[in-house]
């Protein structure tokens, strides 16, 4: 797993440079420097489907970007490779916790991995964080709901009827 790492958020709350001290993940500071794989990317045109394990991420190229939400506009995902968007997921981290669609780096490669079937390795990552089960606990239902759909087109009719539900409440 890789993170084009921005390095500008702050260091004590940084998911990725945590997963990187325990070799969970590889930093890389630069665009060049970083492999090509499924980007996990929230503007993406795509959803994350388990059909996307079989792309670069099959080969081992899961690449997250890691960057403050306030400068994670559009133009800083340039990284090549497949563009893929998490589908609703509701943040478990202390900064952003419960509010959907606000995941750091290790819930968003943690996301990913769920939904390409490996939960275990998810557990893994998450573990080496105080509130990392909660992420599991909170999106339980649509991680594996997500887990088992052939493809983007499923993924996002799952998403959707989680969407339509917050709009009733």
């Amino acid at each position: 797993m890789h993170v084009r790492y921005e390095g500008d958020d702050d260091p004590e709350k940084c998911t990725a440079r945590k997963l990187a001290r325990f070799d969970l993940v590889e930093l890389h500071r630069s665009d060049r420097a970083t492999p090509y794989g499924v980007v996990l990317n929230p503007h993406a045109e795509r959803a994350l489907s388990p059909a996307d394990a079989d792309t670069g991420a099959g080969a081992g190229a899961l690449v997250a970007l890691d960057c403050s939400w306030e400068s994670a506009g559009e133009a800083r995902f340039s990284l090549p490779g497949e563009h893929r968007a998490l589908p609703y997921l509701v943040a478990a981290n202390p900064v952003n916790f419960g509010r959907p669609m606000r995941l750091t780096t290790v819930e968003a490669l943690a996301a990913a991995l769920a939904i390409f079937g490996r939960r275990d390795r998810a557990e893994g990552l998450l573990s080496k964080f105080s509130w990392g089960h909660t992420f599991l606990e909170l999106n339980d239902e649509p991680l594996r709901r997500y887990a088992d759909c052939a493809d983007s087109a499923a993924v996002v009719a799952v998403q959707q009827e989680y969407l339509d539900r917050g709009e009733d409440g």
